[in-house]
């Protein structure tokens, strides 16, 4: 019997029994739309990191102050490790691959207009700080460098800032806000930025000239970091290259001595959270993928139960000619039938599933082609695999014992 014949037989024996073969097939079908939605929803985050890391700037390079290690032992920071206008000025004349550099100088508080208050972070920088933070100003201007230098009570503010303080749909710029009880007057409007995949609202902050919260609002001498711009996202190693010899130069670090300086780049954050994300997504994949398992045996015995019910049909094929072979490949058929069948279900379920969830919670949803692929090629091996023994036991049983059972 050619295999056509043999695929139309499974088909008819499938379908004299409608009912019992859609339970069979379900748990194929919740197994693989479990495994491809789970898999979009990670790989949905793995994305959504990366191009939250990668809007501000590809090629960003932070200089923070470190805690140096001894032994395994945690030394305490000092003030000889805090960061100073000095290491800005050392990067800008040593590091080529590094044009742009900026100090950061932040501090939490409340800023106050009129009646109305809001707890925000006040961030200080120079005049190329929204360049290389990739912030857009959406009304208003930027501060000037004549501003930086005589530490000016001038920012720009975030639009949920502004909101909290001034209400929705009103410009603000020109207004005077209070930032621990310093009078502060607001020169430009942000562009939003909406959440980042961590939950933090990039809108809610304040930006002025490094040395008015620096002397003002904090009244300190150091800063908190510096942030440079490399010339690319290619010459980023060579950045934090020379980004090093200058901090140690700077610094004064013998050779022997560890580094009191901590350098991230945007390439290590997406390379760690990417990881993470990775680790998570192979485990809800592994987690889902015991349903398919479940499924498969599911199969097995569902197979088992048609060999017992159809012995003597067996019996009657194998009296009037029929081979083992023809037997092993009728039922194994049938087999990968329950299976590719609810496989392809189950891609229909999944993706719909990816879909469904992603417009419900907002969540970042991404299909991969690859596990839609897997997840077919996956659904005919379990065909395969526990449909072979069941399909075995009805190839050998003998044609007069399976014609006298009852």
């Amino acid at each position: 019997m050619n295999i056509t014949n043999l695929t139309k037989v499974s088909l008819n024996a499938l379908m004299r029994n409608k009912f019992r073969s859609f339970l069979t097939m379900l748990g194929i079908i919740i197994g693989v739309a479990s495994v491809i939605a789970m898999l979009a929803i990670g790989e949905g985050s793995k994305k959504s990191i990366q191009d939250q890391i990668s809007s501000m700037g590809s090629n960003l390079v932070m200089v923070m102050p470190g805690t140096q290690m001894m032994g395994g032992v945690q030394q305490g920071n000092s003030s000889s490790k805090a960061l100073d206008m000095k290491d800005v000025e050392t990067i800008k004349q040593d590091c080529p691959s590094v044009p742009e550099v900026t100090p950061e100088v932040r501090g939490g508080g409340q800023v106050v207009a009129g009646s109305n208050n809001w707890p925000t972070t006040f961030y200080g920088g120079d005049i190329n700080y929204l360049e290389i933070k990739k912030i857009e100003v959406k009304s208003g201007r930027m501060f000037t460098e004549q501003e930086v230098s005589s530490a000016s009570k001038v920012c720009l503010i975030g639009q949920t800032v502004a909101d909290n303080l001034f209400g929705d749909d009103v410009d603000p710029v020109g207004q005077t806000i209070r930032f621990k009880n310093i009078p502060v007057k607001v020169i430009g409007l942000l562009e939003e930025k909406g959440e980042n995949t961590f939950g933090m609202d990039q809108d809610d902050l304040l930006i002025g000239p490094y040395t008015t919260v620096q002397k003002r609002m904090l009244a300190i001498t150091h800063i908190n970091a510096i942030l440079g711009s490399a010339l690319s996202e290619e010459s980023t190693t060579q950045a934090v290259t020379e980004i090093t010899a200058a901090m140690r130069s700077s610094h004064k670090l013998s050779a022997g001595e560890e580094d009191d300086f901590q350098i991230r780049t945007q390439a290590e954050l997406v390379s760690t959270f990417s990881s993470i994300s990775n680790i998570l997504t192979t485990l809800l994949g592994a987690i889902s993928a015991i349903s398919l398992l479940v499924g498969g045996i599911g199969i097995m015995n569902i197979m088992y139960v048609s060999v017992t019910e159809r012995t003597r049909e067996i019996g009657l094929r194998m009296s009037i000619g029929g081979r083992g072979l023809d037997i092993l490949m009728q039922f194994l058929i049938e087999s990968i039938m329950l299976s590719v069948i609810g496989g392809v279900f189950g891609i229909l379920l999944g993706v719909a599933a990816s879909l469904i969830i992603g417009n419900v919670t907002g969540w970042p949803i991404a299909v991969m082609p690859m596990a839609v692929v897997m997840s077919f090629l996956v659904c005919t091996a379990i065909g395969i695999f526990f449909g072979w023994y069941p399909a075995r036991k009805a190839s050998n049983l003998n044609p007069i014992d399976a014609l006298r059972f009852e």
